[in-house]
């Protein structure tokens, strides 16, 4: 009963909760703004996902038991990044300015990396990791 489809690899009948848990809540409710942001209909992103329609629904919902392949399939018909969906720009600066980031074109990436690179503090532009010496 749960699975993929044969021969298809469409992800349909997966585990259904009864309610919704907050945070898979919050992540549907991602998914479902990025996929009307983009002016897909369900049945869309679903086909270009290589999910079930029923499925996606699920996950929207919150409902589904939703897999990192699944998030990573949904990101990819997106067009985004699965960081994306699971980023929430109501909540705080850095989930507003990852949005703000998503939307830009990808040729102005490099140098507002450049930019936010510069004004980070030194340790947090190159993490390194410290050995410690056998020798105390």
């Amino acid at each position: 009963m749960f699975g993929w489809a044969l021969g298809c690899g469409i992800v349909s009948n997966m585990p259904r909760r009864k309610t919704a848990a907050p945070f898979t809540s919050k992540i549907g409710a991602r998914i479902r703004a990025l996929r009307v942001e983009r002016n897909m209909s369900l049945a869309q992103l679903a086909d270009a996902g290589g999910l079930s329609k029923g499925h996606l629904s699920s996950v929207e919902h919150g409902l589904a038991a939703i897999t990192v392949e699944t998030l990573e399939r949904i990101a990819l018909a997106l067009e985004a990044l699965p960081m994306d969906l699971v980023t929430f720009p109501e909540e705080d600066d850095r989930g507003r300015i990852a949005d703000i980031v998503r939307r830009l074109p990808k040729k102005e990436l490099p140098k507002l990396r450049r930019e936010m690179q510069a004004r980070a503090p030194v340790e947090a532009q190159a993490p390194t990791r410290r050995r410690t010496s056998a020798r105390a």
